[in-house]
């Protein structure tokens, strides 16, 4: 975008350093040269399927028209733009350059404690004087959250991106969908209507700004929940607590307010922003003091279904979380990689300490996980933990699983599994020195820290049984009494709570691991210094959790300061340091950076292979990524080569019906099916199908991928009628088992649907079509790259059928 000397855009802006990075690009500090004031430059780059040419025109035509608005509203209460372009492929905004705070680093600042009344109420008739002049324009900011407003130094208030949210759909990151399923935005803030896919006007920034409220005077959302679902269902079906249940001194006009900025219908919000600022601006001129309230919680409702993509989606960053970093499904331990080889050379645990480990845990009665500690029970040998001897042993972590690449669908392109060839639990050893512990217990605490060490052990031999919900709520309260008796940032203390944060993982709880990682890596770095392995163990875990909610762009900048602590420290071939740079391959790649991700990835494979050996998982796993960026480089054949090397290597080691082989013999068929060799394609996909069936059963997702990719190949032989009934009862078994709007069964759908046309059975054709479009409308918005797709193929059936 700029010369790599003078970092200037457009011989007018003067690039000095980057001052924010976030999921739409980077936002740098610089100079306007003819001018003569500093600004701040907007780098807004597209990703995905918007890069291709016949999307980039509609993307621009979108960003001149969407950035116009934004350049044109001229209010006190909103940042400025002053200018926007392109720049080599690089879409800009300039805006002026604010000195001040966004609110959520604001609730950061405060220690996340909730900000003083006054200043609530101030920032409140701020953001509504400035979103009732918005509004009045045409326009809806559509992503209202703490982030997006700024507190200046001397007091003002601005809201920053407005107009630009909705541009984001077009640039592949927020509003509703991108082209993989997965909803943007931050749900903490979402409408019901946003939600649910309805129609969103000016009352949707109202519920917005009603969560920021609730949470810059309560110091958490108004739906403070561990899952993403859970939020969603919370915003749309729950009735919030009042503010007051949360902190008694709020006035109680600030309450009332708050709480009709949440109703679940527009239509019982305030009917403005203008209504909204003049019913504050009367509450703080007649408020008086008022008694505590007594809140009776209410019982969680039923859940009723919202859209099936809503259960991929990431829970995005409530200001109030622990974790300052900037969504996928559940991990799945039957796709993932093994690491057996691994594990068999890591006899210790990163979580725990080598003299935590014990015998392996006996099974039989569930522990009772729950129950707070007692010292005086435990002590005289009553509770779960009596059995579990605490002497040392040989109790090893979890397994270290890797997620395999699962490839594209062949007929659309779209990415239809996880591929995160990393290692979502790695355990870095503990080095053998004991670093000093700041509070050594008592000598009448010792045996209860014993039955702890003991607890600690037990729930990790939970977690290998796979009792993974059993083993996160022990972990929680073994970290829970370690911090009472030993200290908050006590080795141990962070060693079950990094436990912790690896079983939330594991149970799909990305959010609420993603901040457990981020404590444990803020305490070991206090304690044990920010280059210390453990420190950046936890780290590189919070960059895998963030690069498994989709945000690619913060995991990269994560493992990049982790890659160069490793190097520094480690050295560049040690096992860790490749691991980073693995997983940093793998991001390139997410982020669009292909030429750099594959060169990453063949380094990374060389070095594994002298470290480790050419038939280590972890070197073939590399050469996997090497292969999947071959792919979208177009260098089909060599890809192909690469596939069946390591399909053979590992039907060798592993075995021949081993999930890691079959990953990469489907990534094999991909590419015959690309080369235009559908007859080999066709019979691969046939014994990947029986194998799957085999090892998996008939409706597992990764069979259906398999039948998906015979039909495909079974229609470019032109067997019609057979790729018909594979697609047919492929879509049926994924509305079963994914659900009628996943993305994958949409694709089956539209499958069904070509196999019709193909077969001249115009008018059920057009039925199908009709479906896809309908969905995708409602689920990715009517100018999403897809349902313009969809409506196309619409056309082109109503065409065929003579209707124009």
């Amino acid at each position: 975008m700029a010369d790599t000397d003078t970092r200037l855009v457009q011989g007018r802006y003067r690039l000095h350093e980057v001052i924010g990075r976030g999921g739409m690009g980077e936002v740098w500090r610089a100079t306007d040269e003819s001018l003569g004031r500093r600004v701040a430059v907007k780098c807004l780059r597209p990703l995905g399927q918007q890069r291709d040419p016949a999307n980039l025109a509609v993307l621009r035509e979108r960003f001149r028209r969407e950035a116009r608005v934004a350049a044109s509203l001229q209010h006190r209460g909103i940042t400025v733009v002053h200018d926007f372009g392109e720049s080599d492929g690089v879409l800009f905004l300039v805006m002026e350059l604010l000195d001040g705070r966004n609110l959520s680093q604001l609730l950061a600042d405060n220690r996340k404690r909730p900000l003083p009344v006054a200043e609530v109420v101030d920032i409140a008739e701020q953001v509504a004087d400035a979103l009732a002049y918005t509004h009045r324009q045409g326009v809806v900011h559509r992503d209202l959250k703490p982030a997006n407003i700024v507190r200046l130094a001397d007091g003002p208030v601005k809201i920053c991106d407005f107009g630009i949210a909705r541009l984001g759909a077009d640039i592949g990151f927020t509003s509703r969908l991108t082209g993989t399923g997965i909803a943007m935005g931050t749900p903490h803030y979402m409408s019901p209507e946003q939600i649910g896919g309805g129609e969103v006007d000016h009352r949707s920034d109202l519920y917005s700004l009603g969560c920021v409220l609730y949470e810059l005077a309560t110091g958490v959302p108004p739906f403070d929940l561990g899952d993403t679902w859970s939020i969603l269902i919370g915003h749309r079906d729950t009735t919030p607590l009042p503010l007051r249940s949360h902190r008694a001194e709020l006035p109680d006009y600030l309450d009332l307010v708050v709480l009709d900025l949440l109703a679940k219908t527009p239509d019982g919000r305030p009917a403005d922003a203008a209504v909204l600022r003049d019913r504050l601006a009367s509450g703080r001129a007649t408020a008086s003091a008022v008694l505590p309230v007594q809140v009776t919680p209410v019982a969680p409702a039923a859940l009723p279904p919202l859209p099936a993509w809503a259960r991929a989606m990431g829970t995005g960053r409530a200001a109030a979380t622990t974790f300052a970093g900037r969504a996928t499904p559940p991990y799945d331990p039957t796709t993932v990689l093994t690491g057996e080889w691994t594990r068999a050379a890591r006899p210790t645990t990163a979580g725990g300490r080598p003299d935590e480990a014990g015998p392996p845990l006996q099974t039989g009665a569930p522990l009772q996980t729950g129950a707070p500690l007692q010292a005086g029970a435990l002590l005289q040998g009553h509770g779960p933990a009596q059995a579990l001897a605490t002497g040392p042993g040989d109790a090893q972590a979890p397994p270290s699983p890797q997620a395999p690449p699962s490839g594209q669908d062949p007929s659309s392109g779209q990415t239809l599994g996880p591929r995160h060839p990393q290692a979502p639990g790695h355990h870095e050893p503990h080095h053998s020195h004991r670093p000093h512990r700041p509070s050594e217990p008592a000598a009448s605490a010792t045996e209860l820290v014993a039955v702890l060490a003991g607890r600690h052990r037990a729930g990790l031999g939970l977690g290998r049984l796979g009792r993974w919900e059993e083993a996160a709520e022990l972990l929680r309260t073994v970290a829970r009494e370690r911090a009472h008796v030993l200290g908050a940032d006590h080795p141990d203390t962070l060693a079950s709570g990094y436990e912790l944060a690896f079983a939330l993982a594991r149970l799909g709880r990305p959010a609420e691991a993603l901040r457990q990682f981020g404590t444990v890596a803020e305490g070991r770095a206090r304690t044990l210094g920010t280059d210390h392995p453990e420190t950046l163990a936890a780290r590189q875990e919070t960059a895998y959790v963030l690069g498994g909610l989709g945000r690619h762009a913060e995991a990269h900048a994560v493992y990049e300061a982790v890659l160069a602590a490793r190097e520094r420290t480690m050295g560049q071939e040690h096992p860790d340091t490749l691991r980073c740079r693995h997983n940093l391959a793998f991001t390139l790649g997410r982020i669009g950076r292909l030429a750099e991700a594959y060169a990453t990835a063949c380094e990374v494979a060389d070095a594994r292979a002298r470290v480790l050996g050419a038939e280590h998982p972890d070197t073939l796993a590399t050469r996997h990524e090497v292969g999947h960026a071959l792919g979208r480089l177009g260098r089909w054949s060599d890809a192909l080569g690469h596939y069946r090397e390591i399909a053979g290597i590992r039907g060798t080691v592993l075995g021949p019906d081993h999930p890691d082989t079959l990953a990469a013999r489907y990534e094999a068929g991909i590419c015959l099916g690309r080369l235009g060799r559908a007859e080999e394609a066709a019979a691969l996909y046939r014994e990947l199908v029986a194998a799957r069936t085999r090892t998996a059963g008939p409706e597992d997702p990764e069979t259906l991928r398999a039948r998906h990719g015979l039909g495909v190949n079974l229609g470019r032989l032109g067997r019609w009628d057979e790729a018909l009934a594979e697609a047919r009862a492929v879509c049926a078994a994924r509305t079963r088992v994914l659900g009628a709007d996943h993305s994958d069964t949409l694709v089956s759908r539209r499958e069904t649907a070509i196999a019709l046309g193909w077969l001249g059975r115009w008018e059920e054709a057009l039925a199908e079509y009709g479906r896809v479009t309908e969905a995708r409308t409602r689920l990715l918005g009517p100018d999403h790259p897809d349902t313009r797709s969809a409506r196309a193929d619409e056309a082109h059936c109503r065409e065929r059928l003579g209707g124009g």
